[in-house]
């Protein structure tokens, strides 16, 4: 494996991750892209974009966190452990988790739900209503 600009402890224990998950060097393809999106001219002009396919698996990563392309590989490689390892164990990851639960918060609620709600608002504002002072009128 290539040196990643990281610490050598960090790669040791991502080499040691992949060969656990099973993970060759040879299995990957791995291509340079330039970047895109906020930074400036610069990350548009270099190749520090790294994407990443593991081919007996099909799992694609594409990494941009950081200008330098060896922790970009680096980055990716790791991302790609993360994603083979849940797809393993057959469990969402933390951030699938958070898309779903936007995804249920923004969900319309049903006739019934929002029936609810409105009766809760109205108990509410009753509630606050028998506290007012017994002069006061609208």
């Amino acid at each position: 494996m290539l040196p990643f600009g990281v610490s050598p402890e960090k790669a040791q224990a991502l080499r040691a991750r992949m060969e656990r998950l099973g993970i060759r060097e040879a299995d990957l393809e791995e291509r340079f892209v330039k970047g895109g999106g906020a930074g400036g001219q610069k990350v548009n002009k270099t190749s520090s974009c790294v994407w990443l396919r593991h081919r007996p698996s099909n799992l694609e990563v594409k990494c941009q966190w950081e200008r330098s392309q060896a922790l970009n590989r680096f980055l990716a490689r790791r991302e790609l452990c993360d994603q083979l390892e849940a797809k393993q164990r057959g469990v969402l990851s933390s951030r699938q988790q958070a898309v779903e639960k936007i995804r249920r918060q923004k969900r319309r609620r049903s006739r019934r739900q929002r029936a609810h709600v409105l009766a809760d608002k109205r108990q509410h504002s009753e509630k606050k209503a028998a506290r007012r002072s017994v002069g006061f009128t609208e």
